[in-house]
């Protein structure tokens, strides 16, 4: 049976990766809805960027609705340096996409979807924690009907700020009631995503791919790279987002470990940290599963299968 997901993502060039392995014909997941955010980029640029990907990977069945234009107290803040001016600078996209979103708001859908499902539903994060958080604030009662939150977002150090990665940072006061919302929540963070880093080796590999899906992530795995080199000096760009769909697809890539997560969202210092108890110091309430390790071969050889998967 396919697992039910909802995507709620801010495309950017790894979530574009995600919506694609999770969208594969091999894959074994069923995308409910797509529900955008403010993040990487405005989310009204996050939407066209999710059209577009979708377009691409020929599935105007998948709906799109547009979310949090902001973070729930502070103002909105962008990754113009990692992702570009579009979001999703690189490959050309239409500016005007083909496919158009919904009228209803990504918070109503989410609620929405969840309660009609007959299955429990799985929600991939891999934006800032606006929508999620808005959505259990708004009707509490849907968290009965989630089976996982699994989130992109956070690690042990930081990304944007010493301690802090940009999704959590964004909106650390979303963050913070996701975390305390005593949903099962898989955390992705850059613990493990810097594991798995898109080099010329891979991108070479992807390269002989021989259909229009895998040619457009080669372009998105290019220029992720290039801007990795310049701003942080990594020879090749993590796929972070992908991760929470690698995971989702075979959970035996990932090693996890049970433990209790709190956000820090008062301190000017360290807002937006993602404190991971690993070595259970303050014995807290144990409630997400983090992950420490990967199989990189492995998450290859699956990414390169869904790739190839869009030829039949």
């Amino acid at each position: 049976m396919r697992k039910k997901i909802i995507m709620d993502c801010d495309p950017g060039h790894d979530d574009a990766i995600a919506l694609i392995l999770a969208g594969a014909k091999l894959s074994t997941l069923d995308i409910l809805a797509v529900t955008t955010v403010a993040g990487n980029q405005a989310v009204e640029k996050n939407t066209k960027n999710a059209l577009n990907v979708l377009e691409v990977m020929g599935r105007p069945d998948i709906d799109v609705s547009i979310g949090a234009t902001r973070p729930l107290i502070k103002s909105a803040s962008f990754a113009s340096e990692i992702h570009g001016d579009t979001g999703l600078d690189g490959p050309k996209l239409p500016e005007v996409p083909s496919l158009k979103p919904t009228q209803s708001h990504a918070v109503d859908v989410i609620i929405e979807q969840l309660k009609n499902s007959i299955e429990p539903v799985t929600i991939v994060a891999t934006g800032p924690l606006t929508n999620i958080a808005t959505a259990l604030i708004k009707d509490p009662s849907i968290t009965q009907y989630i089976e996982s939150i699994t989130i992109m977002g956070g690690g042990t150090f930081g990304n944007w700020t010493p301690t802090a990665e940009f999704n959590i940072w964004v909106d650390a006061e979303a963050a913070k009631r996701v975390f305390d919302s005593g949903i099962h929540i898989n955390v992705f963070g850059l613990d493990v995503t810097h594991q798995v880093l898109a080099t010329t080796q891979i991108i070479d590999r992807f390269k002989c791919i021989d259909n229009q899906i895998a040619r457009f992530v080669v372009e998105l795995l290019e220029f992720f790279k290039s801007t990795y080199k310049t701003h942080f000096d990594m020879d090749g760009g993590p796929i972070h987002d992908a991760c929470t769909i690698l995971y989702l697809l075979d959970p035996t890539l990932f090693t996890m470990q049970h433990t209790h997560i709190d956000i820090e969202h008062q301190s000017a210092l360290t807002y937006g940290t993602m404190v991971v108890d690993l070595n259970n110091i303050t014995q807290g309430e144990k409630n997400a599963y983090f992950a420490t390790a990967v199989d990189v071969e492995r998450v290859w050889s699956l990414m390169e299968s869904m790739l190839k998967s869009y030829n039949s």
